[in-house]
């Protein structure tokens, strides 16, 4: 049995900040509870895991967690650019930073390598709290509360104690923040994690387990505990402190979920689980249905190192369609098992993989010089005839 050492304690937030929350994209990710973790759940669904498709392979046909699923489930913003950057290790550069967005800086024990301590962010969010008076000190405490929503319920590790500081130059203007998407970044750590759990050796599942038990619990809804707030918002609050009404769920062994997967029937998997029927759709927001026409794009999931592919072609069904033969698996070669253990200071951006899929999605509207070129053709031709006319003019003896 893997180890699901899952954060259980959100960061609440001051209500003076709403309005900065729903600014950046992170308000509804800020209302998700306590949902807690079915390790017996999670373990029958990594045996399920097929890293070479990012998909669970289930009697009744592949399936997996989608970008729907980020945006209703935890509510995050799913399209816009890449969460991607810089990755230096050096202290010195995380106090830096640290000093430029929060006016203070770690020490060097209230760090672990170039992770911050979250309790280090959470004292300055105390502290920020108290003078919640003006423009800049709001934004400096709302920052605080991103990164550790980043580093618990959204992109954790492991360790469950701190956050790479690589995130925090993503939150330096604060307008910008709502523009990255961070659903797409949050579904590739948890893609990557799936596939790292699926490995024999390995003994401990980090990422988005909120998100990975929520899409288990609406997909496969006989097997969920009974919903204790079925009208709340994100949907991940359906679930929150499941564990007090339905005790016995909690204490579920593997062997009676991997029998239900053993034993799994059309009709027991929820394909479309977002329909109104199933959802009100005055729960969810007009916000989550911006990006709505990436959910089934088949595209690459990116946040630094952490490279992943949307393989939607799949799954067709969870969106609706008829599942046909999928496309030819992508191999993702050595992207597929990067990882920043070391001194790597690089430039994650741009990254030869989106670049690539990027080139040949998009190339036919990126060269322009063609196109330029036959203009200023065109333009020059024409440009000559004028000046000829006015040539000839010139030359003309003016008629008395």
């Amino acid at each position: 049995m893997l180890t699901c050492n899952h954060p259980l304690i959100p960061d609440r937030y001051d209500d003076r900040v709403e309005k900065y929350l729903r600014f950046t994209g992170f308000y509804h990710a800020s209302q998700i509870g306590i949902v807690k973790c079915q390790k017996a759940l999670v373990n029958a669904l990594i045996e399920r895991w097929y890293p070479d498709t990012h998909t669970f392979h289930l009697s009744i046909g592949e399936c997996a967690v989608t970008l729907e699923d980020v945006a209703m489930i935890l509510g995050l913003p799913t399209d816009g650019l890449p969460v991607t950057g810089m990755t230096i290790n050096s202290v010195e550069a995380l106090e830096v930073e640290c000093l430029d967005q929060f006016g203070v800086a770690p020490r060097k024990a209230e760090c672990r390598g170039s992770g911050i301590k979250l309790t280090w962010l959470r004292d300055q969010k105390e502290r920020l709290q108290l003078q919640l008076e003006n423009e800049e000190s709001k934004q400096r405490y709302v920052k605080c509360h991103i990164m550790l929503l980043i580093g618990t319920i959204l992109l954790g590790d492991k360790s469950g104690a701190s956050v790479h500081w690589k995130f925090l130059p993503l939150l330096r203007e604060f307008g910008s923040i709502v523009q990255f998407s961070w659903g797409s970044a949050c579904l590739a750590h948890l893609y990557r994690a799936l596939c790292r759990a699926s490995r024999f050796d390995c003994k401990e599942i980090d990422g988005s387990l909120t998100l990975l038990v929520v899409w288990a619990f609406m997909r496969l809804p006989f097997l969920a505990p009974v919903p204790r707030e079925p009208r709340g918002f994100s949907l991940a609050n359906r679930w929150r402190n499941w564990e007090r009404g339905d005790r016995r769920f909690r204490y579920t062994k593997l062997a009676h979920f991997r029998k239900a997967f053993d034993d799994l029937q059309e009709g027991q998997f929820v394909w479309v689980a977002y329909v109104v029927d199933r959802v009100d759709p005055n729960v969810i927001t007009a916000d989550i249905y911006m990006h709505s026409v990436v959910w089934s794009a088949t595209v690459p999931l990116v946040s630094f190192e952490c490279i992943e592919w949307h393989a939607t072609d799949q799954f067709r069904q969870q969106f609706g369609f008829m599942q046909g033969v999928p496309h030819q698996e992508r191999n993702l070669d050595k992207a597929h098992g990067e990882v920043l253990t070391g001194p790597k200071n690089l430039n994650w951006h741009p990254l030869d993989i989106y670049m690539h899929w990027y080139h040949t999605k998009y190339g036919h509207h990126l060269n322009l010089s063609d196109l330029v070129v036959q203009e200023n053709v065109e333009c020059d031709q024409g440009m000559d005839d004028v000046v000829q006319e006015n040539e000839e003019a010139e030359d003309e003896e003016p008629q008395e």
